[in-house]
């Protein structure tokens, strides 16, 4: 029984997980099996295990780009968070597991006097999601403090991708295409006052409270910037701003955001995503494309 022997590997195992525990839209079934990931190395030996196995799995970080269907996953979620978290400073560089969060280490970064990413002090993500999506936000994305990432191929082994080979653009990356697993990420910054790196991320952070409905859950922005316009705009413009399906709604403070009210349903996000989708292509011509992945079976 592959649980057995994924029970050898992992520290901490749980049988029928809710996924909204999970995932910051709070909302998703279970998953059948969920570990927590502690080494690079006992990924390596789960996902032998699992392929033996034919068991099909899913690697998240902080789950804060994620919508879970309500029949949950069907297989193993293997988390790369809490136990892989460590950031590691030296001169001008940075290294992060991939468990880390940016909200750690651009705080990391301010402490040491380097400026860089401050533009992810407000992500809600952790480093293994910002590099497979390339996360940005205000001046900055990762691709311009990144020097490279260390992941898990597909035949199992440890590889270090340079910048260039990670094939960084608007929200993606070579990780996707090729399926690897990040476990860790090496940023060059400059030196900076760390008086105005702090008051360049409160700035960010006021922003962030004035314009976008952080009391609510949510999966930030729903969907990616189509070229030439913003989703919120559309979205807005289309007269769905404050629409509801069930318990979700397009926010009214911000509607490039979906947000759960408090008893939305993964279906109920995904219907309204659909009708907005369907609204500002049959309105304006232009196909949203969701910046929010969804796993398991609808």
């Amino acid at each position: 029984m592959y649980t057995n022997r994924l029970k050898a590997v992992f520290k901490e195992f749980y049988i029928n997980e809710p996924m909204k525990n999970h995932t910051s839209f709070k909302t998703g079934g279970e998953a059948d099996v969920y570990v927590k990931a502690d080494s690079a190395e006992n990924i390596i030996k789960a996902v032998d295990i699992l392929k033996e196995e034919n068991i099909d799995y899913i690697i998240i970080g902080n789950g804060s780009n994620l919508l879970v269907s309500d029949k949950g996953f069907k297989g193993v979620v293997i988390e790369i968070g809490s136990l892989m978290n460590k950031i590691t400073v030296e001169g001008r560089k940075i290294y992060a597991q991939a468990g880390a969060l940016l909200s750690s280490l651009s705080a990391a970064a301010a402490d040491n006097g380097l400026t860089g990413l401050e533009f992810a002090s407000g992500i809600p993500g952790s480093v293994g999601g910002a590099v497979f999506m390339n996360a940005g936000a205000y001046d900055g994305e990762i691709k311009d403090v990144i020097i490279g990432a260390d992941v898990i191929n597909k035949n199992g082994e440890i590889i270090r991708l340079s910048k260039d080979e990670l094939e960084l653009s608007y929200r993606s990356s070579v990780i996707e295409k090729k399926g690897y697993i990040v476990i860790g990420a090496e940023f060059e910054l400059k030196e900076g006052s760390k008086e105005a790196i702090k008051e360049k991320m409160a700035d960010f952070a006021a922003r962030r409270r004035d314009k976008q409905p952080l009391n609510y859950p949510s999966a930030g922005s729903t969907f990616k910037r189509p070229e030439g316009y913003f989703a919120g705009k559309l979205i807005e413009d289309s007269g769905l701003k404050g629409k509801t399906i069930g318990g979700a709604q397009v926010s009214e403070k911000h509607a490039g955001f979906i947000i759960n009210t408090g008893n939305a349903t993964s279906s109920d996000i995904l219907e309204l995503m659909d009708c907005c989708i369907e609204t500002v292509y049959n309105k304006f011509g232009v196909r949203l494309e969701p910046e929010v992945r969804f796993i398991g079976n609808k």
